[in-house]
């Protein structure tokens, strides 16, 4: 097969247009220049894979040499692939770094402070559950005739 004019010309233009992209400081840049540079290298294999052929299928009458490489196939494939995983991994890390950014000072200690006065409350009523406990349970030690072994 010879390779289109017009498929390594889109290669070479996503090639270039996503490393440009790549280096820039913001992170949602650099997850579209790795999204462009991903399919670059997805038409860079499909240019390298040779001649179409029949199918990958050995029968009777069907010549080896006229058969397709299947192996350039499950290179894109694989390349889709990890090129999902990633993309789902940067996305990730964009929605932190945006996420971070936008709580300022405060950082990662984000309090709930009804929350904080509802568990405040909360503790203070154990202490004087507990505590009321311990004067009932004196109480009646105190009002029983039998004695306390030391």
């Amino acid at each position: 097969m010879t390779a289109s004019l017009t498929l390594v010309v889109l290669m070479a233009v996503l090639f270039g247009a996503g490393i440009s992209i790549m280096l820039e400081r913001s992170l949602t840049r650099v997850l579209i220049g790795f999204l462009l540079v991903g399919n670059a290298v997805n038409i860079l294999i499909y240019l390298m894979s040779g001649a179409p052929g029949t199918a990958p299928i050995l029968g009777e009458g069907v010549d080896p040499d006229g058969i397709s490489d299947p192996l350039p196939q499950v290179f894109v494939l694989t390349s889709i692939v990890i090129n999902l995983g990633i993309t789902a991994f940067m996305l990730a890390l964009v929605y932190r770094s945006w996420w971070l950014a936008q709580l300022g000072e405060k950082g990662d200690l984000v309090d709930d402070e009804a929350e904080d006065a509802e568990d405040a409350e909360e503790a203070a009523d154990l202490i004087r559950s507990s505590a009321a406990d311990d004067a009932a349970i004196q109480e009646l030690l105190d009002a029983s005739d039998e004695e306390v072994p030391r």
